[in-house]
Formats: C-alpha cells, structure tokens, sequence
C-alpha cells in the first residue's frame, strides 16, 4: 500500500509543478502587458512563456503515454 502512496505524491507534485510553471508563464505575459511600453510584449517574455508550455506539455504528455500503455 505505501508503494499506491508514493505513486499518487509523486503525480500529485508533478500536478503541482506543472501548475506552478503555468502560472509563472502566465504571470510572465501579463507583465509583458504591464511594464512599459504598455501593451508591447517583448520577445524574451514570449519565449519564456513558450519554454514554460512546453515543458509543461512535455510532463504530461509523457507521462499520459506511459500511464496508457
């Protein structure tokens, strides 16, 4: 039964972590809105946020793969 726990930690932090990096690439855009000049997103913002879905997308995609398998 442990090994049934450290299975559901171990998806439960990589949902977190996922979620966390979403929301730092979210937060990213909006302060591409925000600091001047307003409403000019600048390039490193967009790749940053790129990166950030990305690897987001990667994690679960992966792991949906094996998990279906």
């Amino acid at each position: 039964m442990d090994n049934k726990s450290d299975k559901k930690r171990q998806q439960e932090l990589q949902l977190f972590c996922a979620a966390f990096m979403t929301a730092v690439g979210a937060g990213l855009l909006i302060a591409g809105f925000i600091v001047s000049p307003l409403g000019e997103i600048h390039s490193s913002v967009m790749i940053s946020f790129g990166e950030i879905l990305t690897f987001v997308g990667t994690i679960f995609g992966i792991d949906y793969r094996y998990k279906s398998k």
